[in-house]
C-alpha cells in the first residue's frame, strides 16, 4: 500500500569470522568454502573464536595461506599438521586446537602423524576434506578414490588389483581407543548441512570438555578434477560417494565411559 513502511529483518548472512577476501583454492562448485562457513559458524555459536587455532593441511583445504577464517590460523609441513596440533595443544591446554586436511594430506603422506595422534589420545579435533583425488595438484588418485573412479593417474579407473582400496577414515578412527567422536558427513543438501554443523559442533565439544579426540570428516565435491558440473557433482555424492562412505556417527561416548584413572 501506498505510503506503507517496510522493514526487513537480517536473518542470514556471512559469518563474522569468515575473511571476505576472495579464496583463490576454491573452485567454482567446490564445498569447501560451504565447510569453511560451518566451521565459521560453530567456532561462533561455541563462543570460542578467541581460544581456537587452526592448523591447516598441505592443499586445496587451505593451501599455504590460511586466512579464509579470523583467529590464529597457521600452515604446515605436508601431513604434518597433527605433529603441530599436539604441540600448541599440549604448551596451551586452554586453546581449543584443530586441524583441517584433504585425503591426500591426512591420508597419504600425513597418515603417520595422524595415527600417532589418535594412539596417544590427544584432545583434539580434526575436520577431513574428502573429495577423493589430490585436487591441487592435478586431480591424481587419492587414498580416498572410490573403486572404478577414472583419475589422471587411474585413467581407466581405479583397480583394487593394482592400487588397492579407499581409505575409510571415520570407521578407523572410531576403533582407537582415545577418540571421544567420530562421523562422517557430508553439505551436499540443506538437511546435510544441518547434521554436519551438529557433528561438527559435538566433535569440538569433546575436545573442550576434555574427554578425547573429535574427528568428522566431510565427502566434498570436486567439479574441476571430477570433470562434472556442479549439480552433476551433487549426483555423484548422492549415488556414488555414499554407497561408498555412508554419512553416520561411528563414535560418540561422554566421559562417563571412560575407565576411572582417564577421567
Amino acid at each position: 500500500m501506498k505510503g506503507e513502511v517496510v522493514t526487513r529483518e537480517k536473518v542470514y548472512g556471512s559469518p563474522k569470522l569468515r575473511v571476505p577476501l576472495p579464496f583463490r583454492f576454491f573452485c567454482p562448485g567446490c564445498h569447501y568454502g560451504v565447510i569453511v562457513r560451518l566451521i565459521c559458524e560453530v567456532l561462533e555459536e561455541l563462543g570460542i573464536e578467541g581460544r581456537a587455532v587452526g592448523l591447516a593441511g598441505v592443499g586445496c583445504s587451505f593451501g599455504p595461506i590460511p586466512v579464509a577464517i579470523d583467529i590464529d590460523f597457521t600452515a604446515c609441513p605436508h601431513g604434518r599438521a597433527p605433529a603441530m596440533a599436539t604441540a600448541i595443544k599440549r604448551i596451551h591446554p586452554e586453546a581449543v586446537v584443530f586441524t583441517v586436511q584433504g585425503d591426500g594430506d591426512l591420508g597419504a603422506i600425513g597418515l603417520g602423524c595422524f595415527m600417532n595422534a589418535l594412539l596417544r589420545g590427544e584432545k583434539l579435533t580434526t575436520i577431513f576434506l574428502n573429495n577423493a583425488c589430490y585436487g591441487t595438484t592435478g586431480g591424481q588418485m587419492a587414498p580416498t578414490t572410490i573403486l572404478g573412479m577414472r583419475t589422471t593417474t587411474t585413467p581407466e579407473g581405479r583397480d583394487p588389483r593394482t592400487t588397492g582400496y579407499p581409505l575409510h577414515a571415520a570407521e578407523l578412527v572410531a576403533t582407537m581407543k582415545g577418540v571421544a567422536y567420530s562421523a562422517r558427513c557430508t553439505v551436499h543438501t540443506p538437511g546435510n548441512f544441518r547434521r554436519a554443523k551438529k557433528a561438527v559442533k559435538t566433535a569440538f565439544q569433546k575436545q573442550m570438555d576434555g574427554i578425547g579426540y573429535g574427528f568428522v570428516e566431510f565427502l566434498s565435491a570436486c567439479p574441476t578434477n571430477w570433470r562434472l558440473s556442479p549439480p552433476d557433482c551433487l549426483k555423484f555424492i548422492s549415488e556414488k560417494m555414499i554407497t561408498e562412505y555412508p554419512p553416520a556417527e561411528f563414535k560418540n561416548i561422554d566421559v562417563s565411559e571412560l575407565p576411572v584413572e582417564w577421567r
